[in-house]
């Protein structure tokens, strides 16, 4: 499980907008504090694409790294990690579980759509070419697209989403454009993560064909002059930083933020534009965060009888996102890739994410070795996990009705505003056509 994850950690920490190795150094004490706190001998939380884009896109990660510095705009994403675990252990207390469970599968169906859009379009830039989206933005605006981007932006503000979509589609459309080396390991490697099971033992657990890729591509990038960007050097952990137990005998070494900074200064207010608007922010991303969790452990429930309780995992969403505003990590939620490997192994406790938490914890001096691995690799493992769901997307094409209304609303509105927007918007049209949503008939006896 910890092998398998790395890519990953360092894949979505890139998609937050901060370096690659702040998904290393953080992953290890949020997994942590989840392994304490749920009920799930299985599941396993962490930052996924989701939560990634989500946070990237609530708080325009990209403007504000720009305007101060990522230093900044990690304390920023802490803060915004801190007030969606104090949202997420106020939901468990009002008995929010229940009411999760009652949200419209079309709005469901069509939001992870629109998610998986919103991941497709962020991660093809880092594969395509060698300066990522800040070289694609770069054609964009020596082009026509650009006062069309412009425009959107002065009379659309909140349609955050269909600026990166249409900046997309301009990079895909212009091949002449490509990076050639980094185009190759990106297009090749998605191809092996999508295909590679085909191809391996089937003794080999799931996530080989991802550490194979990596290893392929830091390989290449070791020993040729690798043209294009790359995970850059790991700083080393602070030897004083941590915690120490039996006077020093065993000592945890975890970076931490001032919490009371993170209340006190750092200006996430200012970024919603009042309380109420942050409020409500986190409290929607915690409920959308629930959902991951409910669908795992449902699933789990389903086909290994393990019986689970929402209130609890809610709590367990909220410590856990407690912890990662400490150690300045996005928020979490449960990863179904890695709680079924966690499945897959043969665990039958929590002990497993704290062993798994403890290496990544313990192993982070020693990931120097991922320091020249191309972000064009880590992009494919990125685009494998969500280009069939958004090229086709069988759930929302099996919706009929006014379920496919409200789906197709749902999915095109979270992809061309944001996740927040969209998952708002969609509950909104649901309830506004269910005066017109046909019932079922109920059989007479």
């Amino acid at each position: 499980m910890a092998a398998t994850s790395v890519p990953q950690l360092i894949a979505y920490s890139e998609t937050v907008g901060v370096a690659g190795y702040r998904g290393l150094a953080t992953a290890g004490p949020t997994l942590l504090a989840w392994g304490l706190s749920t009920g799930s001998p299985y599941m396993n939380s962490g930052v996924t694409s989701i939560t990634a884009l989500m946070c990237k896109i609530d708080l325009d990660g990209e403007s504000y790294v720009a305007e101060n510095s990522e230093e900044e705009y990690v304390k920023l994403v802490a803060a915004y990690s801190l007030y969606i675990g104090i949202a997420s252990m106020l939901l468990a207390v009002v008995g929010f579980g229940k009411l999760a469970k009652s949200v419209p599968k079309p709005v469901k169906t069509g939001f992870k759509w629109g998610c998986s859009i919103g991941v497709l379009v962020g991660a093809v830039p880092n594969g395509l070419f060698a300066k990522g989206s800040k070289e694609l933005k770069s054609h964009v605006a020596a082009s026509y697209l650009s006062e069309i981007l412009k425009s959107i932006k002065e009379n659309f503000p909140a349609a955050t989403g269909i600026n990166t979509v249409l900046t997309f589609f301009y990079g895909v459309s212009r091949p002449e454009l490509w990076s050639i080396i980094p185009t190759i390991i990106f297009i090749s490697g998605t191809f092996f993560v999508m295909k590679g099971k085909s191809f391996l033992p089937k003794a080999f657990p799931p996530g080989t064909e991802v550490i194979i890729v990596t290893a392929a591509a830091t390989i290449f990038s070791m020993n040729y002059d690798y043209p294009g960007g790359v995970v850059g050097e790991i700083p080393a952990t602070d030897p004083d930083a941590g915690f120490s137990f039996l006077n020093g005998t065993i000592k945890i070494p975890i970076e931490i933020l001032d919490l009371k900074e993170l209340v006190t200064e750092v200006p996430i207010v200012e970024r919603f534009g009042s309380w109420l608007m942050l409020i409500i922010s986190a409290t929607l991303f915690a409920g959308v965060n629930f959902l991951s969790i409910m669908g795992i452990a449902s699933g789990f429930e389903a086909d290994d009888n393990i019986p689970w309780s929402a209130p609890r995992e809610l709590i367990a969403q909220g410590i856990s996102n407690i912890a990662a505003a400490a150690v300045g990590s996005a928020p979490v939620s449960g990863s179904m890739s890695r709680s079924l490997v966690s499945r897959m192994a043969g665990t039958t406790s929590q002990m497993a994410c704290l062993v798994t938490a403890m290496i990544w914890i313990y192993l982070l001096p020693y990931m120097g070795i991922m320091t020249p691995t191309p972000k064009a690799a880590l992009s494919s493992i990125i685009v494998s996990a969500v280009v069939k769901s958004v090229c086709i997307p069988k759930d929302l094409v099996k919706l009929k009705g006014m379920d496919a209304l409200i789906g197709w609303f749902t999915g095109i509105l979270t992809a061309f505003t944001s996740p927040t927007i969209g998952f708002g918007g969609g509950l909104i049209f649901y309830t506004a056509l269910l005066p017109f949503t046909s019932k079922p008939k109920q059989k007479e006896e």
